[in-house]
């Protein structure tokens, strides 16, 4: 009974109370965020360094083979990301500031200093695990989800 009565209140003051004064709901994916979602990706990486050694990169930076910079697809340019080596477990920093890589099935392009500090210049190609550290202050950030986190 006590059930009941209490079951009857709280419906007796949901029916009484006043309308709501929200605003219609935002459609998912619109919604801005203060600080954007953080970003692990693990798959396999390769290396670029001469052929492409004083061209533009998308960024308008000139792609230099001893920067530790990186392509990638999706990251906004000027994103600061770690990349693990998974098989050594070597790490380091870089910057995203090219578009790649072109090869289905990998995840980032490395500068030659990159993999080099990572140790898979003579393999040309590493497992490893990239986690976004911080993104460009300039970036219009929108709450969005993505299937492009994953592990393969």
């Amino acid at each position: 009974m006590r059930k009941l009565v209490m079951g009857c209140a709280v419906a007796g003051l949901i029916a009484l109370s006043p309308p709501s004064e929200a605003g219609p709901a935002v459609p998912l994916g619109t919604l801005p965020l203060l600080h954007p979602v953080r970003k692990v990706e693990i798959g396999l990486a390769s290396w670029y360094g001469m052929e492409r050694q004083g061209m533009p990169t998308a960024s308008g930076q000139l792609f230099d083979k001893d920067r530790l910079t990186a392509a990638h697809r999706k990251l906004p340019l000027g994103t600061k990301v770690r990349v693990t080596n998974l098989k050594n477990l070597e790490s380091t920093e870089l910057t995203i500031n090219d578009r790649g890589p072109g090869i289905s099935g990998r995840v980032i392009d490395l500068s030659w200093a990159a993999a080099k500090q990572l140790g898979f210049l003579e393999a040309g190609l590493a497992r490893v695990q990239v986690d976004v550290i911080s993104y460009p202050k300039s970036c219009d950030w929108r709450l969005t989800i993505s299937k492009s986190t994953s592990v393969n």
